[in-house]
């Protein structure tokens, strides 16, 4: 059964994938005695099918359409990519392949092909059944509960995605579903939801305490474990701008939206500092293509996917 995360939890849910999966995936990278080429171009390109349609391309079409590429990163087309100009174009990847990733779920989504998706598909598509809760009756299995309250948060955001009187969500709709933190009219609701789970003594803020759950210092203890101390990090020096001990609305936002700003710029200043060979801090079409290898296996081009992307490399956008 798979669970569609919040976003006041996706941050962690990802970081526990990430170091869950680190261990298998260095087994797959690194069977005994071998280093496997197509892990890496696997894992480049996303996949087997993507793998075939990049040797099916030869070096001068990889090279047309990588240039091609460059030049559409170069908003002011001076010859450069800044790191503004990179940081743009990356944000801008993801936001376009999140919108791809939803419609594609739309259609698996619209069991009847009549252009909505209702909420006895959505459950049908995410749990093989259509699942009923009562709002008001708890559950005394600690898990069942648990996914219950998933359930009717879930209910609750898809009846907010939802703007005329047709009961199931268009394709605008079910893409403000999917990626409430994409679509404007989601906000309000995306800090709201925050705020129902965080805000335990519904002040409107969320503080320290609120922010680290249910965790408490074990009193043995001389100090707090290296998780809660990079937590609490996090918490004063990235979310807490007005250092006044407590998240407001806008500065739960960020903690509950994943910051692809922050990480299109961290990807945008990497790019730079490995492939800026003149230290003008920009980048040149020549130093691009001097490096093409990494900056094909950057976020930049998402791992090279950009190349068989006609939204990319195509003349016009």
């Amino acid at each position: 059964m798979r669970l569609s995360p919040r976003p006041a939890t996706l941050g962690l849910l990802l970081l526990c994938a990430a170091v869950a999966g680190a261990g298998e995936a260095e087994e797959l990278h690194y069977p005994p005695g071998e280093h496997r080429a197509d892990f890496d171009r696997e894992a480049l390109l996303g996949g087997q099918e993507e793998v075939d349609e990049y040797v099916k391309l030869t070096p001068e079409e990889q090279h047309k359409r990588l240039k091609s590429i460059i030049k559409k990163i170069d908003l002011d087309s001076d010859g450069f990519l800044t790191e503004s100009e990179l940081s743009s174009w990356i944000q801008m990847s993801f936001k376009h392949y999140a919108m791809q990733e939803a419609k594609q779920q739309f259609v698996e989504y619209d069991k009847n092909s009549d252009g909505s998706v209702s909420w006895d598909e959505y459950n049908i598509q995410m749990y093989d059944r259509v699942i009923d809760f009562d709002e008001n009756t708890a559950l005394d299995d600690a898990e069942e509960e648990s996914f219950r309250q998933l359930h009717l948060k879930d209910k609750k955001r898809f009846e907010k995605a939802n703007q005329d009187s047709d009961p199931g969500l268009n394709l605008e709709e079910f893409i403000a579903f999917e990626h409430p933190e994409e679509v404007d009219y989601m906000t309000e609701f995306v800090i709201q939801e925050a705020l129902e789970e965080h805000d335990k003594n519904g002040d409107g803020f969320v503080s320290l305490e609120e922010f680290l759950g249910d965790y408490r210092r074990d009193p043995t203890a001389n100090e707090d474990p290296e998780w809660i101390l990079v937590e609490k990090d996090r918490f004063l020096n990235d979310y807490d701008k007005d250092a006044d001990g407590r998240l407001d609305p806008q500065e739960l936002l960020s903690w509950v939206v994943p910051n692809n700003q922050g990480i299109a710029q961290e990807e945008a200043l990497h790019l730079i500092d490995e492939m800026d060979l003149n230290s003008d801090r920009k980048l040149s079409e020549a130093e691009i293509l001097e490096n093409q290898d990494l900056f094909l296996t950057s976020e930049a081009t998402d791992y090279g996917r950009q190349l068989h992307d006609e939204y990319f490399y195509h003349d016009e956008l």
